[in-house]
């Protein structure tokens, strides 16, 4: 489960640029539909409620460009080599709308926010730029636009969940899903752009994140993970009216135990963590059910203590330790992964070099792992100098990923001789032969075919060999 390439810890490097597709529904307008995502799961996850809208409104998808009435790019700010993809592949949609003058070209999400108006003028190719919290105005800017004008809306919302709109479930295996549970992010660390482009912190109705997974469930789909910039600060306070005694609050933990009742056939995951929210509470819920995945994202950013204030991470390197080895202690094979920043504004080595005793320390099961580069509008920008030379940041970067390997190796060895229940998500990259899916830890199996068995049913594979990234295996009865 080794990944180098990957720049946040919820990208996935297989479905950056991909494009959605969706059944016809009948209410077609004639209009085609073009979206193609970056970014993390929940840039993923918001196209689905963008095409849930659009759809409602007589939109089909296409998977080609050419043929689209309305193109859409959303978009991620995480990286500087993020915004540059997009702009590069926006270059690419002239020719098509050269041919077709009608076409209406559009950016959403995270860097239509971050650049709002501006990027109208700097791309002169695109119509519309919608934030993340202003997806329902949608319909209303595609018709300004063609009735001859440009749009904006990145307004940001302290209450937009989107929690009654029921996503199109793009791209699908059908046996997996997302569940958007809350939105935006608090915790301002200084070097992440995310309370600037997603907002503020707002808790979907706990009701309404329950009924979907008994809805996805009784589609048939048996595995859903439950998404947030900071998903395991969940905290929703039910509305009483005037007069009415207030109503308990539900916390993150109380929803795991909540879904995991759905039914034990249906896996719960979740992406991505802070630290401090990762409670004894949370994880005695995961210990307590079984279809609760014990895999935790625990990002640790740096090993260092004067660094982490430096971030304005809220803990130290003891704290982050201490809660290590509770998950240790009370989720003996938890699986635990992380993400590294390396050259962090006036990073010493001596600092570095803790950050890597960090990572002997807790022997990650995988990592996400890349140098610091300045976002503009962060608390670091404003604050620090990026004084740490290029050379350096990749020579710690480098030292950082050949630790990891080691690591992630020694984990997944640990699989091997051992049986793993596994979800079938289909069948592998490399061979239609071999069947895929993920162990309880997140590792991904592969293991081939028998025909007594169909994606979507659970097996037991015993691990018989590996590399660093995927544990080999075979169905056992």
């Amino acid at each position: 489960m080794l990944e180098l390439s990957h720049t946040t810890k919820t990208h996935d490097e297989s479905r950056q640029g991909e494009a959605l597709d969706m059944l016809p529904t009948g209410k077609s307008t004639g209009r085609k539909l073009y979206i193609e995502s970056y970014g993390c799961q929940m840039n993923f996850s918001d196209s689905e409620i963008v095409a849930s809208i659009l759809m409602d409104k007589g939109f089909e998808t296409t998977k080609d460009f050419k043929d689209a009435d309305v193109v859409f790019i959303n978009t991620c700010s995480i990286r500087e080599n993020a915004e540059q993809r997009v702009r590069n592949r926006l270059k690419e949609f002239e020719s098509a709308k050269a041919k077709n003058p009608g076409m209406v070209v559009g950016v959403l999400g995270c860097m239509a926010e971050r650049l709002k108006a501006k990027f109208l003028e700097e791309e002169k190719l695109v119509d519309v730029v919608v934030g993340p919290d202003a997806y329902r105005d949608l319909p209303n800017l595609i018709e300004k636009v063609d009735e001859g004008g440009r749009a904006v809306n990145v307004l940001l919302s302290r209450e937009e969940t989107y929690a009654d709109i029921s996503p199109v479930r793009l791209n699908s295996n059908g046996i997996s899903a997302f569940i958007s549970i809350m939105r935006g992010c608090d915790n301002m660390c200084s070097f992440c752009v995310v309370p600037f482009t997603r907002g503020r912190e707002r808790s979907r109705d706990v009701v309404s994140i329950v009924k979907e997974a008994q809805d996805l469930f009784n589609a048939g789909y048996k595995e859903v993970t439950l998404l947030g910039q900071n998903v395991d600060s969940y905290k929703y306070t039910p509305a009483v009216a005037e007069g009415e005694e207030a109503k308990p609050t539900v916390n993150f933990a109380q929803l795991l135990e909540l879904v995991a009742q759905v039914s034990p056939e249906l896996r719960i995951r979740f992406s991505t963590s802070h630290p401090k929210d990762i409670t004894d509470e949370v994880l005695y819920t995961m210990a307590k059910y079984e279809n609760i995945c014990n895999y935790i994202h625990l990002p640790v950013q740096s090993g260092n203590s004067r660094v982490l204030e430096l971030m304005n991470r809220t803990y130290d390197r003891e704290w982050y330790i201490n809660r290590v080895d509770a998950i240790r202690r009370i989720i003996p094979e938890c699986g635990i992964s992380t993400d590294v920043i390396t050259g962090f504004c006036t990073e010493t080595e001596e600092e570095h070099q803790e950050t890597l005793s960090m990572m002997k320390y807790v022997k990650y099961d995988y990592a996400y792992m890349f140098a610091y580069s300045e976002r503009p509008g962060t608390l670091a920008a404003k604050r620090y100098e990026d004084d740490i030379p290029e050379e350096v940041k990749k020579r710690r970067l480098t030292e950082v990923v050949d630790l990891q390997r080691e690591h992630s190796l020694y984990r997944i060895e640990k699989f091997v001789g051992k049986v793993h229940k596994v979800l079938i998500e289909g069948t592998s990259k490399r061979s239609d032969k071999d069947f895929c899916g993920r162990n309880d830890q997140n590792t991904m199996v592969v293991f081939p075919v028998d025909e007594r068995y169909k994606v979507g049913d659970y097996v037991n594979v015993l691990g018989e060999s590996c590399t660093s990234a995927t544990l080999i295996g075979k169905i056992v009865d």
